[in-house]
This record gives C-alpha cells, structure tokens and sequence, in this order.
C-alpha cells in the first residue's frame, strides 16, 4: 500500500512538473483551454495546467523565404524564369495558429502566385529597370492578403531574372548600338565645339594680322623640332611683304 501510495506520488509530481515552460524572448505559447484559445503567453517561465490546457510554440522572428523561380510570361510575351526572396515574421500569435492551419506554407503559396501574377502585368523593361518599384509593389499586395493571419511581410527583393538566349543576344545588340550612337553624338559635339572654338580663333586672327605671321612661325619651329631631314613649307605672301617693306625702311634710312 505504501509503495502504491509513493508511486501515485511520484506521478502526481511528474505531471505537474511537466506543465512548466520556458519561453525564449522571441518565443510564444498558444494556450487552449479545453479547446477554447485563451491568449499567447511568454516570455519566461509559464505554466500550462496538464489535460486541461494545450500550448503551441510559435517563433516571432523574422523568417527568410527564397521563393522558388517561377514562369513567367511578361506583358510584352516574353517567357522569363524570376525567384525571389521574402522576408516575414508572425506579429499575431494567435491568428497564426487559429485563422490558419499553417501560416508558412499558405505564405510561401501566396508568395509565389502573387509573384507570378505581378510580374505577368509589366514589361521586360521596366522589369529590369524599375525593380525597387517592383519589390514595393510584391510586399504591399502579399503583406494585404496574409495580414489576418497575424504575418506581417516586411521585404520582397527580386533577386534573379534568367532570359531566353534569343533575347540576352537581342539585348547585347541593343546595347552595343546604343554605345555606339552615344560614341557618335559625343563626337559630333566634340566636332562641333573645336569648330566654334576655331571660328572665335580666326576671328580673333582677323582683327590682328600680325598674329596669323606669330602663329605661322610657331608651327615651323614646332614642325622643325621634329628629325626631319627634308623640310619642305610654304611661305606666305603675306610674310614677305612684310619683310620687303621693312628693308625698304632700311634702304630710306641709308
């Protein structure tokens, strides 16, 4: 009788022992009393009362999600393959557990779907151009729908858009033209700027005829620098002139 009386006991103490739990700071409990909810408990040490309250831990941090690649047929028919990453937590215990059977998975599908339908309406351009606008616009619309589950979606990045081969050469084509009709622009403005700075010079020339003599003489000397050993110029009338009118100075003055 003693020893039944000690094994009761022990199983009396055991049970209640086994009601106590310990949550972690980014842990929380899910009580069911009798399988009505009462509330999330948590953090620190809590007691759940055995065969009377059931508990389910649930994880508040932050989940990362790599949403598989999906197919996708852009606005402008181009088949394309696009993966992304979502960034999620609970925010709500007790919707997470009561609104929805599992939230991780229904948020994963929905993730996809609305990745697919999103990026269905959009063209590859702006795709690959206006991918910030993009990202807000996925977690709006996936943060609308899981919100009475108790997740709130707080990024999505896309991360890879893989093309068809047909399409990455039409695009480095596209590219390479574009380079090359800046290259050409840049060197018609170049063209056009040394004219204007070679018109102001021969306006300036115009006003001092002298200057065009100064100018001469310093292209022979810059010619000359170079080891030439036949240097053939011709001299401008101009030139001479001038020399002739100052020995005939010279002449006057004898």
């Amino acid at each position: 009788m003693i020893q039944i009386i000690i094994y009761l006991v022990i199983f009396i103490l055991i049970v209640l022992f086994s009601g106590i739990k310990i949550f972690n700071e980014y842990e929380r409990g899910v009580v069911f009393r009798l399988g009505r909810l009462v509330g999330a408990r948590g953090p620190g040490f809590k007691y759940v009362i055995p065969f009377v309250e059931k508990m389910k831990r649930v994880d508040l941090r932050v989940i990362t999600y790599d949403i598989p690649p999906q197919d996708v047929i852009t606005k402008d028919n181009v088949s394309i393959k696009v993966n992304a990453v979502l960034y999620f937590q609970v925010v709500n215990p007790n919707d997470a557990v009561v609104s929805v059977e599992n939230f991780f998975e229904a948020t994963s599908q929905i993730a996809q779907t609305t990745l697919r339908s999103v990026l269905g309406q959009v063209e590859l351009d702006d795709l690959l151009a206006q991918r910030e606008q993009i990202n807000a616009r996925l977690q709006k619309i996936i943060d609308e729908q899981t919100e009475p589950w108790g997740i709130k979606v707080s990024v999505v990045e896309v991360k890879n858009v893989d093309l068809p081969l047909e399409m990455t050469r039409a695009m480095a084509k596209q590219a390479e033209a574009e380079r090359e009709r800046r290259a050409k622009v840049i060197h018609a403005e170049g063209e056009f700027q040394a004219s204007q700075k070679i018109a102001d010079a021969a306006t300036v020339i115009a006003t001092a005829p002298n200057a065009m003599q100064l100018r001469f003489l310093q292209t022979l000397v810059e010619v000359s620098a170079e080891k030439n050993s036949t240097l053939i110029f011709p001299v401008p009338i101009d030139l001479l002139g001038s020399l002739k009118d100052y020995l005939d100075r010279g002449h006057q003055k004898e």
